[in-house]
């Protein structure tokens, strides 16, 4: 099977809260009559990005051509999960035009790009580009950056503070992986910040990857699909941190935890959304994301954050017989202090009482 008639697969990728659910939702709802297939990487005990996607794009990418992998990074999974999954997949006779992958905010994007090139999927799928979302609001606050020159060539801008930790390094392996590099929320952000941060963003690349500045994941999609580079055939250039230190051996994930809190009798949605900020700011929480039942409200409210920002907004009504309840997946380095953290939480529904 020639390079042409293999499916087509654009692997997403960045940090928490980038905006990869956002641009994903982008693309199902233009895809101009292509029909995709959706593979989510959750990381958490929740099926958060599912669930925002579902029904955004119902011609393009029906239920079923959505799959969900949530049991742990994909790029920790790769044989037991990932590849079983893309077999399936290619077994069904009405298999899709185009293949998106959004993996985990902590997923390594090199194991996942290696793998198409196993036997058992490499005759059939083909990566026609990988595309990293970074968060330019994030970055213009001194958050995921870890490069001490970059910080003194910043520092006058009120920019980036050396980030010396594994999570620097994880960004800077999703930058180096990247086709193109998505710099979404530039809205957010003032002109000449901007250039700073794409100029530390370039350093970081490697030579002649694109950057897109976006906000709220709005690129051409034409730009997006269709790049056509075959990119587990190049992969010079692109080995993460670990691989270059342990000659291409495995790598661990033991730097970051997460876990799920439900709370009870939330009323208020200031007062809840109030609760998360503080709480993320006390326990130097790095993401959180779920949704929320408030009383007499028909929809359910889907929350995101990163840092200390936080956005909420109601996504769909609630279904018939569906668990009206609030869920919240909490992300961070390890060891997070989850008694501590789910205390915390548990003031927005204690406020009410």
């Amino acid at each position: 099977m020639t390079a042409g008639s293999k499916i087509p697969v654009t692997v997403i990728t960045g940090f928490l809260g980038a905006g990869k659910t956002t641009l994903v939702r982008h693309v199902l709802a233009h895809a101009k009559g292509k029909r995709i297939a959706l593979i989510i990487n959750e990381f958490g005990e929740l099926g958060v990005d599912k669930e925002i996607l579902a029904g955004c794009g119902d011609e393009t990418c029906r239920e079923e051509d959505m799959i969900e992998l949530s049991n742990g990074c994909i790029c920790c999974t790769v044989a037991d999960e990932f590849i079983p999954t893309m077999q399936q997949l290619l077994a069904r006779e009405d298999r899709p035009d185009h293949i998106v992958i959004e993996t985990s905010g902590l997923a390594l994007p090199q194991p996942l790009i290696r793998a198409f090139n196993w036997p058992e999927i490499k005759s059939e799928v083909t990566i026609d580009g990988v595309v990293t979302v970074a968060d330019a609001a994030a970055l213009s606050e001194g958050r995921f950056a870890n490069d001490e020159a970059a910080v003194d060539a910043l520092r006058s801008a009120d920019a980036m503070l050396d980030h010396e930790t594994p999570l620097g390094e994880l960004f800077e392996d999703q930058l180096i992986a990247a086709d193109m590099v998505i710099l979404n929320k530039s809205d957010l952000v003032a002109g000449d910040k901007l250039d700073t941060i794409e100029k530390h963003l370039r350093a970081e690349m490697r030579p002649g990857t694109g950057i897109v500045r976006a906000h709220n994941g709005h690129v051409d999609v034409a730009a997006l699909l269709g790049m056509g580079l075959s990119t587990e055939d190049n992969l010079a250039g692109r080995e993460s941190h670990h691989e270059l230190e342990h000659g291409g051996e495995g790598h661990e994930h033991d730097d970051f935890d997460s876990f799920s809190v439900t709370l009870d009798g939330v009323t208020s949605k200031d007062q809840l959304l109030q609760t998360i900020e503080q709480t993320i700011r006390a326990h130097d929480v790095l993401r959180l994301k779920g949704f929320a039942a408030l009383p007499g409200a028909p929809a359910r409210l889907a929350i995101q954050a990163v840092g200390p920002r936080v956005t909420a907004y109601f996504d769909r009504p609630w279904k018939p017989g569906e668990v009206r309840q609030t869920a919240l997946v909490v992300i961070g380095e390890s060891p997070l202090d989850r008694a501590a953290i789910s205390t915390s939480l548990e003031r927005a529904a204690a406020a009410a009482a």
